[in-house]
């Protein structure tokens, strides 16, 4: 099977996966985290670009929050499929470890002494496609999809963000939606890791910039008035 069919496959098995899922973890969600994987890798050298393509295709094939927060379910999964195909176990090992460490909470403080995360040029790349997604105008509207999917509050000015979780508590959190701008989206701009991320990121970080201005001057009209 060609590099070609492998990715084919794949497609058609995440489709089929996630053809139930929640808006902003569904195919579209994968489908911009590929399109902005394959930008992000025209531009950086020693880039596999079959990992990269498998990577952002199961990066979410299994998110642990739609599994009781049990983080092993996605890359078990991509790893039977891909195995299914007869891909290479070093590889499949690669896009498992991207599954396992390109979110924002695999990098949060769990309170104990952190072991050292991997790495790689491939990460870097779908850390940083999917990272993107989750910023700007798609961003905005992700956060709040999932808001209203778990019923939480859009804002709650007597609820504080909190700027110092753990993982666990991150996992556990069920805070107002615009709380998540501060606890997550607002921090991503820093954390790219490619050129081509970071210049894409800084536009849309402005946009929630902008946005977030927006929502407290509609919530509190009067606060304005002089």
């Amino acid at each position: 099977m060609t590099n070609s069919e492998i990715v084919e496959e794949t497609i058609t098995f995440v489709k089929e996966t996630l053809i139930n899922a929640e808006g902003g973890h569904d195919w579209f969600h994968i489908q911009r985290v590929f399109n902005n994987s394959m930008l992000i890798a025209k531009e950086e050298e020693n880039i596999n670009l079959l990992v990269v393509s498998l990577g952002a295709l199961l990066h979410d094939i299994a998110d642990a929050k739609f599994n009781d927060g049990d983080e092993s379910v996605g890359p078990k999964m991509a790893e039977d499929f891909l195995l299914g195909l007869g891909v290479p176990k070093r590889t499949i090992n690669h896009v498992t470890n991207i599954i396992k460490y390109s979110s924002f909470k695999a990098g949060l403080n769990d309170g104990k002494m952190k072991k050292k995360l991997f790495t790689s040029n491939e990460l870097k790349v779908v850390q940083d496609a999917d990272r993107l997604d989750a910023i700007g105008a798609i961003g905005i509207a992700r956060a709040f999809n999932y808001g209203g999917f778990k019923n939480r509050v859009l804002y709650d000015p007597n609820i504080s963000p909190n700027l110092n979780m753990s993982k666990e508590e991150y996992k556990k959190s069920k805070a107002p939606t615009i709380n998540h701008f501060y606890e997550k989206l607002l921090l991503l701009k820093d954390k790219m890791n490619t050129n081509t991320g970071k210049r894409l990121a800084d536009e849309r970080h402005q946009y929630m910039i902008d946005f977030l201005e927006q929502f407290y001057q509609e919530w509190n009209p009067l606060k304005n008035l002089s």
